[in-house]
């Protein structure tokens, strides 16, 4: 008999109700060749069905052979551990539960996964639990218990690695952090200090009818700059230039003198037709700024929130944070980004570039003048 005989017999012995019979026949076909994994599933299903756990385990071990990401034999796989060996259930959920399709399952599988993330969320929780019990160090500094808890949640999967990814400029071997530690820019404390002077300059620039505010982003239709596009030339997004690709706003920082002065203080990367830049930041209300990156790693970005409604976030990476006025922050702007202002109000924020910290003297001129050469127009956004 031939297998697609066999298996058709199967299938017919399965209607008869004589499910030992079935699972014979479909024995007998892989005995005679290592077949699909659809195949050792329906011999999985059977084994489960005459209460025989073990094989019918041994039969989805064979599938998983073919296609370790399988979801269906993974979620049998954990149902059938659930009875064998409950101690492990919990993580063969997890590692399920990681490739469940998009949209709706059939009503059994959907029973038996919901069954499978109460298991799942419990053994998460356990594991989480010893972790920060072994981990736990009331010696770490900030910065260090930082580290250690990223260290745990990338672990436990509830975060993830992200990386630099630049449009155009990327400088290897520098630290590659979301938001950068504060205690590697001591110079933040003065930038914060000086917030209700930088704050008042901006509004009366702002008023002034000789400031030069302009959409954010303003570049020509046909350029490759997909993930701008909704914001391109759009008016829920503005700036007040006070430095541009390197060249002073003369109208603008003429209104900021106390803030240009303090600016000028700080490790910016002087770039000619690059940077430095520094500019306010406005989001009109009820506006999202969509995922994106920047264009070059070897500078950091600071924010300094000056108005900032109730609700106003800043995602980078895996790190979300609300905007505090008043507190400073650096981040690497070449991880994926975004934000948004849900309120009712407009969001103000000053925003310059700095030097990443991890570049010695003579790194920063062999990138200020490979960015030079280069003259892209495009490497101060």
């Amino acid at each position: 008999m031939s297998s697609g005989a066999r298996l058709a017999e199967a299938d017919a012995a399965v209607a008869r109700g004589d499910l030992a019979g079935a699972a014979a026949l479909i024995e007998a076909v892989l005995a005679e060749t290592d077949a699909e994994p659809a195949i050792w599933l329906k011999l999985a299903g059977l084994r489960r069905a005459l209460r025989q756990p073990r094989r019918a385990l041994e039969a989805v071990h064979r599938a998983l052979a073919h296609a370790p990401l399988d979801f269906v034999a993974l979620a049998l796989r954990a149902g059938l551990l659930e009875k064998i060996e409950p101690d492990r259930a919990g993580e063969a959920w997890a590692e399920a539960l990681a490739q469940r399709p998009d949209g709706a399952l059939p009503a059994g599988l959907a029973a038996a996964v919901a069954q499978g993330e109460t298991l799942s969320a419990a053994w998460l929780a356990a594991r989480a639990a010893r972790f920060s019990a072994v981990t736990a160090n009331t010696q770490a500094s900030d910065d260090e218990a930082w580290r250690i808890d990223r260290f745990r949640s990338n672990v436990l999967r509830q975060t993830r690695v992200w990386h630099s990814e630049p449009t155009h400029f990327h400088y290897p071997g520098l630290v590659e952090r979301e938001f950068h530690p504060r205690e590697r820019f001591p110079w933040l404390a003065e930038l914060e200090a000086a917030t209700p002077v930088i704050r008042a300059e901006m509004q009366a620039a702002l008023t002034s009818q000789r400031a030069e505010l302009v959409p954010y982003l303003e570049y020509q239709d046909h350029e490759a700059l997909a993930q701008w596009k909704a914001l391109n030339r759009n008016p829920d997004w503005t700036a007040l230039h006070l430095i541009k690709q390197g060249t002073p706003i003369a109208a603008n920082a003429a209104l900021c003198p106390q803030t240009f002065a303090l600016l000028e203080k700080l490790p910016q990367p002087p770039i000619p037709g690059a940077s430095p830049n520094v500019m306010f930041s406005l989001l009109a209300p009820r506006t999202e700024i969509p995922p994106h990156v920047g264009v070059n790693n070897a500078r950091l970005v600071c924010h300094l929130p000056l108005v900032v409604p109730e609700g106003c976030w800043f995602r980078v990476g895996d790190e979300t944070r609300s905007w505090r006025e008043g507190e400073a922050f650096v981040f690497d702007d070449t991880i994926e980004h975004e934000a948004a202002n849900p309120s009712d109000q407009l969001r103000v924020v000053l925003i310059f570039d700095v030097w990443h910290p991890d570049l010695s003297a003579i790194e920063q001129q062999a990138v200020a003048a490979l960015i030079e050469a280069e003259d892209s127009t495009e490497s101060g956004l």
